[in-house]
């Protein structure tokens, strides 16, 4: 499985980014898929994580700011991230696994490239 993420750039704080993350090759057996972000000096975090079936979960910083969705006939999954601060700059990972219930970055066997976003003050 192949992870492609695109849709990082450079926006002002309070504006908005979409991020999308294309899975190929073997990515009909995914089921977990999530975005993390790395800030540099710290350690890799989720943002947002959402199964198969549509369960999400989101990390209380971005909470009412981010929605994650995918879309299964595509094997993509995006990420809607509104209302942007600068706290929010981070190289953005995603990351797809065969199993549900990954709860750890440590679950996700494949990932994606990073896709950076800076937002500026």
């Amino acid at each position: 499985v192949q992870l492609q993420a695109s849709g990082g750039g450079l926006v002002q704080a309070g504006g908005s980014l979409r991020l999308s993350c294309a899975a190929s090759g073997s990515a009909r057996g995914i089921n977990d898929m999530g975005w993390y972000r790395q800030a540099p000096g710290k350690e890799r975090e989720l943002v947002a994580s959402v199964s198969s079936g549509g369960t999400t979960t989101y990390a209380d910083s971005v909470k009412g700011r981010f929605t994650i969705s995918r879309d299964n006939a595509k094997n993509t999954v995006y990420l809607q991230m509104n209302s942007l601060k600068p706290d929010d700059t981070a190289v953005y990972y995603c990351a797809a696994d065969e199993n549900l219930g990954c709860f750890d970055l440590y679950d996700y066997e494949y990932w994606g490239q990073g896709t950076l976003v800076t937002v500026s003050s």
